[in-house]
């Protein structure tokens, strides 16, 4: 009897940057593979996020109600002097640092669901879009919680809406684009080392500073520079701009960002797939 020998397989290190257009295939079928297991991650850390807290979707409101009422007696007491805003001042504030914390949930998202993710990742083989996915699920679900608030000081404020404001979300979408192209980046280096989350709270400390959420742009000096360089800038301010006035002050900064997003987010989701598995690989060891 004659048997036919096993065909030989040769494994080697060829990148698969080598092949694009399969690489290319391969991300879109993990993509669409990873759906199921996205939403059973976000009910799941939704279900462990408000179980855990006794304050529950109150922390959702508390940030920017207090922020708000602390920089408005600051403001009466003369402490600091913020200029004319669009919006009454505490409207402001509050409709901005809602906006903030949603792109600081997206920028931090994807570190800190990777770093929990550390056990599975080095057990379990499946798509790690799923980890991203579902984060940025929590920040859509955790943002309709925050519209709540929104809606509520349209209401008590009185303020006048425009018919752009169903463009607003759009310019929402780019903003959590944003945060999770930084958040995706710097995940697998969160991984390795704990340094990465600590940088971000004290990065994200001055980032705020240099972001119009306490006060509107600034127009002359070198701080306002600084404050139109920083990409958050058009894009937070194009949204609020959209859900109530209506008038665009910066729409090239924000198609700008908003392309470079786009584009890096792409970059980084490759870098991300060709990053993991020596991370994982390093966590194992």
């Amino acid at each position: 009897m004659k048997f036919n020998p096993l065909p030989e397989v040769v494994y080697t290190p060829e990148s698969m940057l080598r092949r694009p257009v399969q690489l290319g295939k391969l991300m879109w079928q993990d993509l669409l593979a990873s759906r199921e297991l996205a939403w059973r991650l976000l009910v799941r850390n939704i279900s462990a996020q408000y179980r855990q807290s006794f304050l529950g979707i109150a922390w959702a409101f508390l940030p920017p109600i207090l922020m708000a009422a602390g920089f408005t007696l600051a403001g009466e007491a003369k402490v600091i002097q913020v200029g004319q805003t669009d919006l009454p001042y505490p409207a402001y504030v509050m409709f901005s640092m809602t906006l903030w914390q949603t792109f600081l949930e997206a920028l931090n998202g994807p570190v800190q669901a990777v770093i929990t993710a550390k056990p599975m990742l080095a057990r379990v083989n499946f798509p790690r879009e799923a980890i991203i996915l579902a984060k940025v699920g929590e920040v859509l679900f955790n943002f309709a919680i925050k519209l709540i608030l929104i809606v509520a000081l349209f209401l008590w404020f009185r303020i006048p809406v425009s018919w752009t404001v169903i463009l607003a979300p759009v310019a929402l979408i780019h903003l959590i684009m944003l945060g999770t192209f930084v958040g995706t980046l710097l995940s697998p280096l969160g991984v390795l080392y704990q340094d990465v989350s600590k940088a971000l709270s004290m990065i994200t400390g001055f980032w705020l500073f240099i972001t119009p959420v306490i006060y509107p742009v600034p127009t002359e000096g070198a701080f306002s520079v600084l404050v139109k360089l920083n990409p958050v800038t058009p894009l937070l301010v194009t949204t609020r701009e959209l859900a109530t006035t209506g008038v665009i002050s910066d729409a090239s900064g924000f198609w700008v960002v908003s392309i470079v997003t786009f584009v890096g987010l792409l970059l980084t989701w490759v870098a991300f797939r060709l990053a993991m598995p020596y991370v994982i690989e390093r966590v194992s060891s």
